[in-house]
């Protein structure tokens, strides 16, 4: 009777270690997979993160926002003319240079607004250079290794059935919080993308603003603005990827449930800097 009650204990103690095997590989698995999605999905362009959306932003522009574009361009060319004029002791000392000065800048504010997508495209062309590198550096360092898979299970297989039990539960309810967290970070990354189609859309404003001195600030804040929604995705990753980095401990902890525990604290950190990247990269290109 006693054989039969061992034979039972062990059955149930290779299932559970079986069990609790799978949840943490997976878990494992689930975040190196994780860092390299969100390296694609950051990295990507507006025209091709959805190209029929971008098309449809491209368009309404185009045909809305830049006719008013240009009537605020009149009105600023208008404004810096009189500027001009007047600027040399009313009319004391005038000089015709003047109309070739003002000349210039009006040609390259009407082709700053005739290249308004050229020119905002660029920003997120150099941003998608900079997270392709950083995630093809994070993706090489989050993978686990044999030997630490190796090491874990030795830790597990030396636990009894009730530990594992508990083990189990607890690997299992990480694992949920794992699949929450990527819709969080699905959230984030599409809300990120929307508000970049929200502002290229009106971008033919505040690049009409260039033509002149006193307004140009617009212009150049608008710039920093979408340069910090660009360089946000380069933040977005290095948040994935120290939080990969810090779950890697796992499978050299010889406290397996405390480990998890810790991957709650760091699941709930990670959530609350995804949050805080936007108002960061805002604050470092000074925009507002």
């Amino acid at each position: 009777m006693s054989s039969i009650i061992d034979k039972i204990g062990e059955w149930l103690h290779d299932l559970l270690v079986e069990g609790v095997m799978s949840n943490l590989t997976g878990m494992m698995n689930a975040v190196n997979n994780e860092v390299g999605s969100i390296a694609s999905d950051v990295a990507e362009t507006p025209a091709n993160f959805s190209p029929a959306i971008f098309s449809m932003i491209k368009n309404i522009s185009e045909t809305v926002i830049v006719p008013i574009a240009g009537m605020i361009l009149t009105f600023i060319a208008c404004y810096e003319l009189i500027q001009l004029i007047i600027e040399h002791n009313n009319l004391a000392n005038f000089e015709t240079w003047i109309f070739f000065k003002w000349t210039f800048k009006t040609f390259v504010a009407v082709t700053i607004i005739s290249h308004t997508f050229d020119i905002t495209m660029a920003i997120f062309d150099v941003a998608q250079h900079v997270v392709n590198q950083a995630g093809y550096i994070v993706g090489n360092t989050t993978g686990v290794t044999q030997e630490q898979l190796e090491t874990l299970y030795s830790t597990v297989d030396s636990m009894g059935n009730g530990a594992l039990f508990g083990l189990y539960l607890q690997s299992a309810v990480v694992l949920l919080t794992l699949d929450a967290l990527s819709k969080i970070i699905f959230v984030i990354v599409y809300a990120r993308m929307i508000e970049i189609y929200l502002m290229t859309s009106l971008a033919p404003l505040p690049l009409a603003t260039f033509g002149n001195k006193e307004q140009s600030h617009i212009g150049q804040n608008y710039l920093r603005s979408l340069a910090a929604l660009a360089f946000q995705g380069f933040l977005i990753l290095i948040c994935v990827a120290i939080y990969a980095v810090l779950v890697q401990n796992i499978t050299i902890s010889s406290d397996v449930i405390e480990t998890l525990w810790g991957i709650v604290g760091y699941t709930i950190l990670l959530c609350f800097t995804l949050f805080k990247t936007g108002s960061l990269a805002k604050s470092v290109f000074a925009a507002h």
